[in-house]
């Protein structure tokens, strides 16, 4: 892929930069990998999680989040909570299906100011081709681990997907998110 930013990531307001690793990525795939990196590093929108199936997921060590209430809620959620990400490294190390990068991102928690460190590997699994491929599932794989599937780490992650929607204010569409930010 050339270093040149595709059109496309301007409408979807990227901030991320596309990882030099990512020369065999087609735009498409960069899209995705791209807004998925904003959406760690505090950049949710509308817009960009249009780039999901409505019936996608997202995995952690903290959550498992099935479909676009609950996955959306996750994401502006950790906008609500962090007072400052940084992303210090990422790399596509597949451009394959699933789309592989290693992360390593500093977040800062609001309420106390404490940082953390967490590296991951982070999967992003997608349908479709060309322009119209899209994310059907996120999996953040912290220090590269598979999370937990014991039943009382599984309960604990299925009861913050489900009550993080009911704390987070997510924007009805695109264009009340737009409207509000001019």
């Amino acid at each position: 892929m050339s270093s040149s930013i595709p059109p496309s990531f301007n409408q979807y307001k990227i901030h991320s930069a596309i990882p030099p690793s990512a020369q065999n990525m087609t735009a498409q795939q960069s899209l995705l990998a791209c807004s998925v990196l904003d959406l760690f590093t505090g950049y949710p929108s509308k817009r960009k999680l249009a780039l999901w199936t409505d019936d996608a997921s997202f995995h952690d060590p903290l959550t498992i989040a099935e479909g676009r209430k609950q996955f959306e809620a996750q994401w502006y959620g950790l906008k609500a909570v962090m007072s400052d990400i940084v992303p210090e490294h990422a790399e596509v190390v597949s451009n394959g299906n699933p789309i592989e990068m290693k992360t390593k991102l500093r977040y800062k928690i609001k309420a106390v100011g404490k940082e953390q460190v967490i590296e991951s590997r982070v999967l992003v699994h997608t349908t479709g081709e060309g322009d119209a491929q899209k994310i059907t599932k996120v999996e953040d794989r912290w220090n590269g681990d598979v999370p937990s599937d014991g039943f009382f780490a599984k309960a604990m992650r299925n009861l913050n997907s489900v009550s993080v929607p009911t704390f987070v204010k997510v924007p009805a569409s695109i264009e009340e998110e737009e409207a509000a930010e001019k």
